[in-house]
Order: C-alpha cells, then sequence, then structure tokens
C-alpha cells in the first residue's frame, strides 16, 4: 500500500529521509533541531498537517530476519531505517558513534526502569485460539507489550524523539546547556512512558493529566519527578483539557514529548519499531490476515500500519494483514472519519479514487475530525481521546487493505480483558486488551472465519 496521502512527491533534502507534511505537503526547515510539527500547523486552515517520514533513498533494504536478529535493540537493528541516523551520518557521525549514543540512552533507561528495549513476544495463542473455536490453522496471534520499558508500547514512540534530541546535541545543532522543558498530555501509559524516557535523559518533563487520573500513575510521575498539572474539563469548551494545556506549554516553548503525530511527527516513527519487529517475526512463514489495532490518538495504529507497509516496500518477505482499528461505544471518532471517507468512494473505486477521497479528507479536516461532543467514558481509558489525531494515516491503512473500524461495547472490553489474562497468562489491562475485544465482536457477527490469522497487540500492563 502507498503510506502518502495525496501530498505530492517526496521532496530531495540530500538525506536518506525527509519529513513532509501529509496534509500540504510542506516540508521543516533544514536547520531546524525541532522539526516536530508542520511549519503550516498554525495557518488556521481546514488541512490536517501532520508531518510522516518518507524514505527517499532507493538502496535502503529491509533487514534479513538474521540481521535483525543479531542486534538486541530494535533501535539499533532498524538504525539504517530512522531519520534521526540519516541526520547523524550526514552531519559526520560515524557508523559506531551512533550505536554508541543509542546504546548509552538505553542503558541509562535500564537504570530508571530496570531494562532497556528489546523484541518483543510474538506468537500464537493456543489456548485462547481454542476457546474462540479458531481451526488448527487458524487462531491467534498476540503481541505482548507488556514486559517492554515502563510496560506498554509508548516508550517505542518517545525513545525515538529521544535518540533524535541527543544527535542534534551531538551534531552542535541544539545546546545541552539551554535544553528547553518537554511536555504531554496525557492519563496513563503514555506519561509514564514519557516520564522515564525523559529522566533516563535528564530532561525536565511537564506532564498535563485528567481530574481522574490514576494516583498510582500520578506517584509513580511523582517519583520520576515530572512536573504534574491537573487539567479540569471546562464547561462548553470541546476537547480533551490535558491536550488544550499541552498545546499552551508549546506555545509557551515547551517540546512536544508526547504521542500525538500532529505534534510530533518523529513520535510516529519510534514507533515503526513495533511494525518492523512483525515483519521480522512473520518472514518466511505464514502472514497474517488481520491486524486488530486498539485506537486513542493513533500513534500506535499508525505505526503499525506504517511500518509494516514500509517494511513490506522495502523487501520485507510478509503479506499486509487487514487492519482494524478499534474504538468504544464512549467514544469513537475514527470511525466517524472513517464513514464520512467511505462515503465519497463509489462501489469498486480504485486507488486514484481513494487518493481523491483521501486528499479532500486531509484539506477539509473539520468534515471529518473534530472532539467527540461528550466526555467520554470506558473501562478501557487509555483509548478515550476525543480525537484521533493520527487518523487520516489509519483510515488510509484500512482502505488500502480491505480493512475497517470496530466499535466495542463495554461487556465486550470486559470478555477481552478477562479471556486474554486466563488463557495467555498476561496480565495486561481493559486498554491493552482493546484490539481483543474487536476481534471477538467481529468473531460474533461472523466477519472472521475459523481459519484465519489475526493479530492482537497486548500493551498496556495492569497496575
Amino acid at each position: 500500500m502507498s503510506t502518502s496521502s495525496g501530498a505530492g512527491a517526496v521532496p530531495s533534502s540530500g538525506l536518506a529521509s525527509t519529513l513532509v507534511c501529509a496534509g500540504c505537503g510542506a516540508v521543516p526547515a533544514p536547520d531546524d533541531p525541532y522539526p516536530f510539527r508542520c511549519p503550516n500547523a498554525a495557518s488556521g486552515n481546514d488541512t490536517d498537517h501532520v508531518l510522516r517520514r518518507r524514505l527517499a533513498d532507493p538502496s535502503l533494504a529491509f533487514p534479513s530476519a538474521a540481521e535483525a536478529a543479531a542486534e538486541a535493540n530494535p533501535y539499533v537493528a532498524y538504525r539504517h531505517l530512522f531519520h534521526a541516523y540519516h541526520l547523524a551520518r550526514a552531519g559526520g557521525m560515524d557508523d559506531a558513534a551512533y550505536i554508541e549514543l543509542v546504546t548509552r540512552l538505553d542503558r541509562a533507561v535500564a537504570g530508571v526502569d530496570g531494562h532497556g528495549f528489546t523484541v518483543t513476544p510474538f506468537g500464537r495463542a493456543d489456548a485462547l485460539s481454542e476457546r474462540l473455536k479458531f481451526a488448527p490453522d487458524g487462531g491467534i496471534w498476540v503481541k505482548n507489550e507488556t514486559g517492554n520499558v515502563s510496560g506498554s508500547h509508548k516508550a517505542r514512540h518517545l525513545f525515538g524523539v529521544l535518540v533524535h534530541l541527543e544527535v542534534m546535541e551531538r551534531l552542535g545543532r541544539a545546546d545541552p546547556a539551554e535544553r528547553r522543558r518537554l511536555a504531554i498530555a496525557s492519563c496513563g501509559n503514555a506519561a509514564l512512558a514519557a516520564a522515564v524516557v525523559a529522566a533516563a535523559g535528564q530532561r525536565a518533563l511537564d506532564v498535563f493529566v485528567p481530574e481522574d487520573a490514576d494516583p498510582v500513575v500520578v506517584d509513580r510521575l511523582d517519583r520520576l519527578r515530572a512536573r504534574v498539572t491537573v487539567c479540569p474539563r471546562e464547561p462548553g469548551v470541546p476537547g480533551d483539557p490535558t491536550y488544550h494545556r499541552l498545546k499552551q506549554a508549546i506555545a509557551e516553548g515547551a517540546l512536544p514529548f508526547t504521542c500525538q503525530g500532529n505534534e510530533n511527527g518523529l513520535a510516529v516513527e519510534g514507533g515503526f519499531t513495533l511494525g518492523y519487529e512483525l515483519a521480522t517475526q512473520l518472514a518466511g512463514g505464514p502472514t497474517l490476515d488481520r491486524l486488530m489495532l486498539q485506537v486513542g490518538g493513533g500513534a500506535l495504529a499508525s505505526a503499525c500500519i506504517e511500518g509494516l507497509a514500509e517494511a513490506v516496500t522495502l523487501g520485507a518477505p510478509v503479506r499486509l494483514p487487514r487492519f482494524h482499528a478499534v474504538q468504544t461505544t464512549g467514544a469513537w471518532p475514527l470511525p466517524r472519519a472513517y464513514q464520512r471517507v467511505a462515503a465519497r468512494l463509489p462501489d469498486g473505486a480504485g486507488e486514484a479514487a481513494r487518493r481523491a477521497a483521501l486528499a479532500y479528507a486531509a484539506t477539509h479536516r473539520s468534515e471529518f475530525m473534530w472532539p467527540w461532543e461528550e466526555a467520554p467514558h470506558s473501562i478501557a481509558h487509555g483509548i478515550l481521546d476525543d480525537e484521533t489525531y493520527d487518523w487520516l494515516a489509519v483510515v488510509e491503512g484500512m482502505l488500502a487493505t480491505g480493512g475497517g473500524p470496530v466499535i466495542v461495547t463495554e461487556d465486550q472490553l470486559t470478555r477481552a480483558n478477562t479471556l486474554g489474562s486466563e488463557l495467555t497468562g498476561i496480565d495486561a489491562d481493559e486498554t491493552g486488551t482493546s484490539g481483543l475485544a474487536g476481534l471477538i465482536a467481529l468473531r460474533e457477527e461472523g466477519a472472521i472465519g475459523d481459519h484465519e490469522r489475526v493479530g492482537v497487540l497486548f500493551t498496556g500492563v495492569r497496575r
């Protein structure tokens, strides 16, 4: 599948990769040490300004399974694909120096959280597959992120940003004596990941949390020396109050250390490691027919979709699955946007029509994505973002592969969490198993056959 929404050709920058806005085609200034947002993001128009990293070197290839397995750290194993690596090499750093930088940061993460980054487990969940009545050649494959840094996938996104910041300092493009504060809006796993990674990088962090933030999470944030600000909802003001406060902090000079791709496009690239690992783990064997992706702000889903698609484009011997984005009855801004894009496509529409619909959506954002009208509630609180900030990439991935969104009930979320814990031994929370709830919903509708192979991500440990 293509990973462009119609913003035009990738501009030449002399680097192996570049950043380009998927909505308007703009690129950050080449000397900007913090190229996180589209330079036109504050224009006030109705364009969906989200930077995406695009590879520009036709000689790049996806590493073989043996090459990837030779490195324990995914940021080393797949380094040749990262924008920070391309900037480092263009700035005069050699390969060994870059590896040393990443390894040093990974050791610092381990010093804060007990361990650094390694490839996370992926395999068939036999008991779960049997309970949901899959045939022996079908079933459920689980990618377990609960043992990752800070207990979820979120640190993947933010470690990639930290590496970029360190590269800028190493190249003399940012002054380590004048480090700007980092900022994030989150109520749980993303905040914890940011606090761990920021502490490892010895960087000050502001965390904006809702009034109902988990006290266990807030206590851990305090112990990691993050500065926590509670943000109550204001009557008559739509949207997430923590996100509003994040935007204010960014306007005041903070750096977006966040998983919202519209505020920091490089955070999505950091999560590509999940898609890359899946491509490596699936290489040479039977592929997945579907991949269920729980969606709040959308960084996880867009990273998996784009990472897998990029791996296939670069020669990984796998086939793309159908992508399904899962949200709850408590708030489902992404399915609403998908339905509106799909309504612009006639029956049997091909790639050209799909690209045209996506290009229209990219320049008419308010017709497709806006804050959920009511305060969202669900036991899967981690996917209750008022908006899906990376919505366009996720919609594109679903349309291109014949997937689609799934809206799950609280009962399906509860059953998925119970089954997931009992039959896999993985103690994920309800957010972490919400992709499995989407699978259950599609099985109950008869949309997933007994012989299909379906992937799910268990993304957050129970706290």
